[in-house]
């Protein structure tokens, strides 16, 4: 018999941070205590993910999956699940990394982008209060 192993993963995107934990199991997604499906509540959302998840589904469908996502807004959680998940079927099959690296680089590599912060004496970061000459 074949031990399965457990694989930790991080993904990152904004302030949003997703941990993945891959466990032995038959192929349950919980994100935050919910069923994924649930969490991401809108049909966008969950076509999103199930671009990512078809790379790997013939390897994760051995695996419960247990996903740790705070921080950002939804999107940016969505998308730190991603590149948890994209990290994680990289270590279930090294082979199949070029293919998910031309199908979406994000899922490999965390988006290090931060927003710039607000600036003194102006409206936001760049912009500049308007000026009236009369």
């Amino acid at each position: 018999m074949v031990k399965k192993k457990i694989i930790h993963t991080v993904g990152k995107k904004k302030r949003a941070i997703a941990r993945l934990t891959l466990l032995p199991g038959e192929g349950k997604i919980i994100i935050n205590n919910k069923d994924w499906k649930v969490y991401f509540n809108s049909p966008y959302y969950i076509q999103h993910a199930e671009d990512i998840l078809n790379f790997g589904r013939s390897k994760l469908k051995k695996y419960d999956m247990i996903v740790n996502v705070h921080g950002g807004g939804i999107m940016g959680q969505l998308q730190a699940f991603e590149t948890a998940l994209g990290k994680a079927i990289i270590q279930l099959d090294p082979d199949i990394k070029p293919e998910l690296e031309k199908f979406n680089r994000n899922a490999i590599v965390d988006d290090v982008r931060r927003v710039e912060p607000k600036k003194d004496r102006r409206r936001k970061a760049r912009a500049k209060f308007q000026k009236s000459y009369r």
